[in-house]
């Protein structure tokens, strides 16, 4: 039995408000002072205390509500019919119109509209609102100002082991978006615990990826499918291709099998311009280009052997390091090897052996860039060991421009996308050069030092304002140029294809020379006696050994004088002594040659 009792307590017994009132003062407690105590007080003089002269202030945060966007169609149709009419049927709209003719109103609106629209047609037959003043204006005029650039992001590698960055690519849809892709280079020297994946930034939060995606083995390579945004390619680290669609997550959607991938680390990818826009090929240091379908990944649909002795045997194949295709050009493709010399290829010919067309001699490193011009593709641009190589198809022996040796090691290279003259490279000390050779040919236009590592890569914005740079250590840094540097100038294209054509026929004419030269060499040498006897061998040796130690000896003695005049140079002129001075020197002199004579008198005596 449950017992409830409840307890009721009227309204005017709680809740009731205080009513103060005055009254005097009362003494509760009255301690008196302890002389003891004050004995034990310690005065303490001086006294420090900590104040703070900076205004307090707060941080607040406030989450303010997304403004939401939606887009919505209206669809016009015929209007200003009644609602018995139907537009459609052609019987009623003509009885409604002969109905409305047939008004008076309609007759008086029609001559005072016909008045307004007579002084319309007249205005439009007398201006041509359309008309175009500048049409052979192509280029904007730009201020002459000095080129420049500014950092607008840094994109740093969010794991504590920190990866190079070895290849950037650019979202397809309005640059939106940036694809790193991270790994180690260093041939077995991986940190323990190093983290494979890899991310995609976007431009507007730095701080946070916004995919990262997780192959088997470090990206090497990674781009953007320009036909679906949603589709990237990635090269391996273990030889392998792997496809990714942003839409299912981070997670790699197609892999090729390890069998028939790639055995050396892929340094190159590029999608192919096909109907369905799933055709890509890749290249590897292994020797070998191969074609694939990320329809069908488990083997190539092709391979070519990188063998200029066109044997078709991997033993004898070149290392490629760099890839270009042209979309201009479907036929055509280029392939920098790790041996300096640059390979062009045709995808159509019917063997392995014919798909290479020739060579030229490239470097004397590997070849980590290869681009072709985008206004000229007859002409391309080449980065290995120091310098930057601008070559010509036509001209095969010899590259028709070139930068001079720098310092520091080159290790990529982009033309400008909206100059034709505008080429960038990065270098090992960290520095971002922009050559603007149509301004100046022997020095580039403008030189950044853009981090205190190596700058690994390089990857230009289609507008060509921006640019991204990827270190040693994982840093993307975003580059915004100045205006000079990203607007096409006043018959730049003109002037680019000249001086393109000017180069290409002066290293037509020194090849032909060379060619007379080697000929006539050739001629005199096998006129001459080929036997020669021993002797004859060592006297040459002789004098060459002898006129290299003196070319030797010549350098070292010109070297120690110019130290010494060097010296000579550095130290304090002597004070000039005073006319007193001199007379007595003199005297001293004088009284010296005497004695000396006296003694010279005596010992012939």
């Amino acid at each position: 039995m449950e017992i409830v009792y409840v307890y009721v307590k009227k309204r005017s017994e709680f809740g009731k408000q205080c009513n103060f009132s005055d009254r005097q003062a009362e003494l509760n407690i009255d301690i008196m002072p302890n002389p003891e105590l004050a004995e034990q007080f310690v005065e303490r003089n001086p006294v420090d205390t900590g104040i703070q002269c900076s205004v307090s202030m707060s941080e607040h945060e406030a989450n303010t509500e997304r403004f939401e966007m939606e887009t919505r169609g209206v669809n016009h149709v015929e209007g200003g019919w009644p609602k018995d009419v139907n537009p459609l049927e052609l019987e009623q709209t003509i009885r409604f119109r002969k109905k409305v003719e047939k008004d008076e109103n309609y007759v008086n609106a029609i001559m005072q509209l016909g008045s307004i629209m007579e002084h319309c047609i007249k205005q439009n037959n007398a201006i041509d609102i359309y008309e175009e003043y500048f049409n052979d204006e192509e280029a904007v005029e730009v201020m002459e100002e000095a080129p420049s650039a500014k950092t607008i992001n840094v994109f740093r590698d969010p794991q504590e082991i920190k990866r190079a960055a070895t290849h950037l690519s650019w979202h397809p849809d309005g640059n939106r978006k940036l694809a790193v892709a991270y790994s180690c280079l260093d041939f077995q020297r991986a940190p323990v615990g190093m983290s494979s994946d890899s991310y995609i930034w976007d431009l507007e939060n730095p701080n946070k990826p916004e995919l990262a995606l997780k192959p088997s083995s470090p990206l090497v390579t990674l781009e953007f499918n320009p036909k679906d945004s949603h589709v990237l390619l990635g090269g391996c680290y273990n030889g392998q291709i792997a496809c990714w669609d942003t839409r299912k997550g981070s997670l790699v959607a197609e892999l090729s099998t390890i069998e028939f991938s790639h055995r050396d680390p892929v340094y190159g990818t590029i999608w192919l311009q096909s109907k369905t826009g799933t055709e890509c090929f890749s290249a590897s240091t292994d020797g070998q280009v191969m074609w694939w379908d990320i329809r069908k990944m488990s083997e190539p649909t092709e391979v070519v052997i990188m063998d200029i002795t066109k044997k078709e045997q991997l033993e004898n194949a070149l290392g490629a390091i760099s890839l270009e295709f042209e979309s201009t050009l479907p036929t055509k493709f280029m392939v920098g090897t790790e041996q300096g010399i640059i390979i062009s290829c045709n995808r159509k010919a019917k063997t392995s052996a014919e798909k290479i067309v020739c060579t030229f001699p490239g470097h004397h490193g590997p070849v980590y860039a290869l681009q072709r011009n985008p206004f000229y593709p007859k002409n391309f641009l080449t980065v290995g060991d120091w310098t930057a190589r601008i070559w010509s198809e036509d001209s095969r022996e010899s590259s028709i421009m070139w930068t001079k040796y720098h310092m520091a090691y080159l290790t990529d290279a982009a033309w400008s996308p909206i100059r034709p003259a505008v080429f960038f490279t990065t270098k090992m000390d960290g520095t971002l050069d922009i050559w603007d050779f149509v301004f100046k040919q022997c020095d580039p236009a403008l030189s950044l030092k853009v981090c205190d590592e190596a700058l690994f890569c390089l990857r230009v914005q289609d507008n060509g304002c921006f640019i991204a740079c990827g270190s040693q250590l994982g840093t993307t840094t975003l580059l915004e140029v100045s205006p000079g540097l990203s607007t096409l100038q006043r018959n730049e294209k003109n002037i680019a294809s000249s001086m393109f054509e000017r180069e290409t026929r002066r290293e037509k004419i020194l090849e032909a020379r060379h060619r007379e030269m080697r000929l006539k060499e050739k001629g005199k040498a096998e006129g001459r006696d080929e036997e020669q006897t021993d002797e004859d061998l060592d006297i040459d040796l002789e004098v060459l050994v002898s006129r290299a130690e003196e070319e030797f000896f010549d350098i070292i003695f010109a070297e120690l004088k110019k130290k010494e005049a060097d010296a000579i140079k550095l130290t304090p002129m002597p004070q000039q002594p005073s006319p007193e001075e001199d007379q007595a020197v003199e005297e001293g002199e004088e009284a010296a040659g005497e004695g000396k004579s006296e003694e010279v008198e005596e010992d012939l005596a």
